[in-house]
């Protein structure tokens, strides 16, 4: 998670929403992404979308076998998935999320939806929220507080 804080950190820089993911996959880091919507101009750009292609395309490497799936996989998020970053992560069979900071106006892991453990749905993740949530909750006051200001 500390990984995952790190990459928050860079989105915050970068005056983007500070939002930060690392993809584990035997004790490896196979992906990193942090929120580069505005860098990107792109509304999909999420921390956790960016992570999951540099995971996918890290683990299918060499292998024609392989179509870019994340089973066995933790992901490791700064706040809680909303539901497109929970979807593609059903999508992709991860194993687990791991986040710190509930969002309770988007959240898909259990505050507004429950995406990943979703019964209707062809696979379930496990869900640990909380982890770090100090720290997680401290990019997102300090990014928020400095847009109010500007705003005045």
């Amino acid at each position: 998670m500390r990984e995952a804080l790190k990459e928050a950190r860079k989105s915050f820089e970068k005056g983007e929403v500070p939002v930060g993911a690392v993809i584990v996959h035997r004790q490896k880091i196979v992906g990193r992404g942090h929120n580069q919507m505005e860098t990107l101009h792109d509304p999909t750009a999420h921390a956790e979308m960016i992570a999951i292609t540099q995971a996918a395309e890290a683990l299918s490497e060499g292998r024609t076998d392989h179509r870019g799936s994340l089973e066995g996989a933790t992901v490791y998020v700064t706040m809680e998935c909303c539901p497109m970053c929970a979807g593609a992560l059903v999508l992709s069979k991860a194993k687990s999320v791991v986040f710190g900071v509930k969002d309770p106006k988007a959240g898909a892991c259990g505050s507004l939806f429950n995406i990943l453990q979703d019964d209707r749905l062809n696979h379930r993740l496990t869900i640990q929220g909380g982890v770090l949530e100090d720290e997680s909750k401290f990019f997102l006051q300090e990014f928020f507080r400095n847009l109010r200001k500007e705003k005045r």
